[in-house]
C-alpha cells in the first residue's frame, strides 16, 4: 500500500471510533492526478443521500495534459461501500455527535481506496488533554534517553 493522502487534522479534531476502507469513483484524469498525489482532504466529509455516499470537499487538481476531460475538482464523488455498510454509517451519522470523514487515500493493487473514520468530535479540553500526554511521553522518552547514554 502507497498512502498518496493523509488527512492529520481529523485524528486532532476528531475521537476515531471505527475505520472502513472504500473504494472511490473517478474518473482518469482524476486517476492520474492522485497517483501524482494532487489532492487534498482538509476539510472534507462523507454525506449520505439516496441510500448512497459521497465524498465533499476533497479537492483532486486538475490533470496537466488532461485538458477537455478534466473534471471539477471540488465534484462529490461516489464512494463504493456495502450496502450494510452505508446503512450502518447513516444510521451512526443520525446519532448525536457523530461524523464520517476520510482518513486518508492510498492505492492498493493498482486501485485507490479511501479510509474512512467514524468519529466523535473532540472538545477544547479533550485537545488539550491529548497534547499534554503527547508532552509527558516525549519528555520521558527523552530522559530515558539521556539515562541510557550516562
Amino acid at each position: 500500500m502507497k498512502t498518496l493522502s493523509e488527512n492529520r487534522k481529523a485524528r486532532h479534531d476528531y475521537f476515531i471510533e471505527e475505520t472502513y476502507e472504500a473504494g472511490i469513483a473517478l474518473c482518469g484524469t482524476e486517476v492520474k492526478s492522485i497517483r501524482k498525489g494532487a489532492l487534498n482532504l482538509k476539510d472534507s466529509f462523507v454525506s449520505f443521500s439516496g441510500g448512497e455516499a459521497f465524498i465533499k470537499n476533497m479537492h483532486i487538481s486538475p490533470y496537466e495534459q488532461g485538458n477537455i476531460f478534466n473534471r471539477d475538482p471540488l465534484r462529490d464523488r461516489r464512494l463504493l461501500l456495502h450496502k450494510r455498510e452505508i446503512n450502518y454509517l447513516y444510521g451512526a451519522v443520525k446519532q448525536k455527535g457523530f461524523s464520517v470523514i476520510p482518513l486518508s487515500v492510498y492505492l492498493k493493487d493498482s486501485l485507490v481506496k479511501v479510509q474512512i473514520g467514524l468519529a466523535r468530535g473532540k472538545k477544547l479540553y479533550d485537545k488539550r488533554n491529548d497534547i499534554a500526554e503527547r508532552d509527558a511521553k516525549r519528555n520521558i522518552d527523552r530522559a530515558l534517553k539521556e539515562r541510557n547514554r550516562g
